[in-house]
């Protein structure tokens, strides 16, 4: 069984990019949208709207509220969630992919 989020929860999750190294997703919710229990590996999350949130792993549950434009480490974690606020929830996720470190290519400047 997977507990990838854009398999568990597809109508939540979508992925914007991937390559070897990260993959980012968004993610996006209304208020009383429930997500099932999902897995994310060590992530930076950018919050792009703020969102109250109820996250569920196993029986212990945590209330968090985050504002909009922060940015954040999201060690690897195993978690269900419900928007228990009054806005819809807007956040990109890079998730960290384990690779051995990957040397600069000759010429590479910026993105690609």
């Amino acid at each position: 069984m997977t507990l990838d989020p854009v398999v568990t929860n597809p109508e939540f999750y979508k992925v914007l990019f991937e390559n070897g190294q990260v993959r980012v997703l968004e993610y996006t919710d209304q208020p009383g949208d429930r997500t099932t229990p999902h897995e994310h590996p060590n992530s930076v999350m950018v919050t792009l709207s703020s969102f109250r949130r109820r996250l569920y792993a196993g029986e212990e549950q945590r209330d968090v509220s985050i504002n909009a434009e922060t940015t954040s480490w999201l060690p690897a974690q195993q978690h269900a969630g419900h928007n228990i606020g009054d806005t819809r929830t807007h956040v990109i996720f890079v998730e960290l992919k384990e690779s051995a470190a990957v040397p600069p290519q000759s010429g590479a400047l910026g993105p690609s």
